[in-house]
């Protein structure tokens, strides 16, 4: 029935069954491992003769549950929830690739992404090029016979440009490889990763699914679309034979997160759990007060720039709505000409609340140059729409008059 239901009601009830005695919460199976009555039972499970748990690095009743969740909201088949978001982009990156292959992916990423593909990863023989993501040639032209998948985020963070999913995904299977989208930034609620045409979609799960900041977590949700049985793919050819449009996840979660044991606590996915609940009701309420306070920072004179694609004049506007139906996420960036000047006006905030993270019921705000892209150089940075002058705010739920003026106040 629950694939009857709409987006809201999803949130509440989707992939919800009843706990012992009734109860209507997730139980949190705090337990590491999982005992049978016999030797054959636990081999039936490990050699996948039957359903079960074994140890929770590997899988979980509670995470279970936050798994079955995530994938009715993305339009899936299958999830696999994580310690974080990084683990989820790792593990799904390292399911797909192997040493001499490539990724092409959009060069404005958080700086964490940006950094797993220029030094972790090329640390492993694999390589990556960064394409503008919003030139959808600009990635065909770099297509070459080692590119194993496309990589780009939905709205870019913090650069905020938005990147022509769908005409992406048609080139990526033109070329034969998968899309990867993260779409930490716009969630379910803007758009399904069915919906924009991805194969893989990335969240990071302590943001808006979870909307309090309370925890940790990611998950890459399996939309069950991608053809691996390719020859661009051996790897995965065993996987394609017994699980079929389940490969991929099979394949990532037998290999590369058993290996990788990058798993959640079950804390945090009940925590997860009980967030995404609200999720359509901070999200309306996210957009809009990011709106409003994009166009107040627009008309104050001592801000000399603002990035948002809900703003009419920005070059994203057009395809932001056309995607995203007139909703064009919580993040907003403003300059102030300096970052003497920036970091005046974070020090002189009351309400908004200094940190890194995005997606809190909180408003947030932070200097991106000098704290998650401090590492990178000049070049770098602009790359990712990182400038010095830049402050990016994550608009919280707050009501709106109280947001404006405690900006209004910190740059007055």
């Amino acid at each position: 029935m629950a694939e009857n239901f709409r987006f809201s009601t999803l949130l509440v009830h989707g992939g919800l069954e009843p706990g012992p005695g009734g109860a209507t919460t997730v139980p949190i199976v705090q337990a590491s491992s999982f005992a049978y009555d016999t030797a054959e039972g636990l081999e039936d499970v490990f050699r996948g003769r039957r359903m079960g748990q074994v140890y929770s690095r590997i899988n979980n009743p509670t995470t279970e549950s936050l798994e079955r969740r995530l994938a009715l909201l993305e339009g899936g088949v299958a999830a696999i929830a994580t310690s974080s978001g990084m683990a989820a982009i790792t593990t799904a990156i390292m399911t797909i690739v192997r040493a001499g292959d490539e990724i092409l992916s959009s060069s404005s990423l958080f700086g964490g992404t940006f950094s797993l593909f220029r030094d972790t990863l090329s640390n492993f023989g694999i390589t990556t090029r960064f394409v503008d993501p919003t030139d959808p040639e600009g990635f065909r032209n770099a297509l070459n016979e080692r590119t194993r998948l496309l990589f780009v985020e939905t709205i870019g963070n913090p650069k905020l440009d938005v990147p022509d999913v769908p005409a992406l995904a048609r080139i990526a299977h033109d070329a034969g490889i998968p899309l990867l989208v993260d779409a930490t930034v716009t969630t379910p609620y803007l758009a399904t990763g069915a919906e924009l045409g991805a194969d893989i979609v990335i969240h990071s799960t302590s943001k808006y699914l979870n909307g309090t900041g309370n925890s940790i977590g990611g998950v890459i949700v399996d939309l069950g679309r991608f053809d691996w049985n390719s020859p661009l793919f051996p790897h995965f050819a065993p996987f394609h034979k017994k699980y079929r449009a389940f490969a991929f996840s099979a394949r990532a979660r037998k290999l590369v997160h058993k290996d990788l044991g990058a798993c959640p606590a079950p804390m945090n996915s009940f925590l997860m759990t009980e967030g995404i609940q609200t999720l359509a009701l901070r999200m309306e309420r996210h957009c809009s007060s990011a709106l409003t306070l994009a166009r107040f920072l627009k008309n104050h004179p001592k801000v000399t720039w603002v990035k948002y694609p809900g703003l009419e004049d920005s070059p994203d506007y057009a395809v932001a709505t056309r995607l995203y139906g007139g909703r064009y996420g919580g993040l907003v960036t403003f300059g102030t000409g300096d970052k003497g000047s920036a970091f005046r006006v974070i020090n002189g905030l009351k309400l908004a609340k200094n940190l890194a993270n995005i997606g809190d019921a909180k408003t947030l705000v932070i200097h991106p140059a000098s704290t998650i892209c401090c590492d990178y150089n000049a070049e770098e940075k602009e790359l990712m729409g990182v400038s010095e002058d830049q402050i990016r705010v994550s608009v919280g739920i707050e009501d709106i008059e109280d947001i404006i003026e405690d900006f209004r106040q910190a740059l007055e």
